[in-house]
């Protein structure tokens, strides 16, 4: 399974029943507005969960220069979040440095290549949590 478009596609035309459970863990389809284009953009994220809320990690692999989707929400933090079947509007937000460590642990548990993700940058990479709207 690839993890892109057609990771997307499939897990959308299936309500997840295929791309849900990925290498060991869980993805959800987050769809941010295009801050230039305004057009819809869903990505498959890994999330972990706390609280009620869900969380994902605004990773890009440990690059220098954050994922689109997540300069996206920060220009417009109402998103779409599709986790299965589940489809809602939620608000993102950026865990601030008193939850962050916690949640980090958590999303770790979920990919533990986060660690090395962040190792590989000076960037602190972030946990966006998603409020269910």
């Amino acid at each position: 399974m690839l993890f892109g478009q057609e990771h997307v596609d499939r897990y959308v035309e299936t309500d997840g029943e295929v791309g849900h459970d990925w290498r060991g863990t869980k993805v959800l389809i987050l769809t941010t507005t295009g801050r230039k284009s305004g057009e819809l953009r869903p990505a498959p994220l890994i999330y972990g969960e706390h609280g009620g809320d869900l969380m994902v990690v605004a990773s890009k692999g440990g690059a220098d220069k954050p994922p689109a989707w997540f300069l996206n929400l920060e220009a417009t933090p109402e998103v779409e979040v599709q986790v299965k079947g589940d489809r809602f509007s939620a608000r993102a937000r950026i865990a601030n440095a008193e939850e962050k460590p916690e949640l980090w642990r958590i999303m770790t548990r979920e990919w533990a290549d986060y660690d090395t993700y962040q190792q590989k940058t000076e960037r602190e990479i972030p946990v966006v949590i998603l409020e269910r709207s």
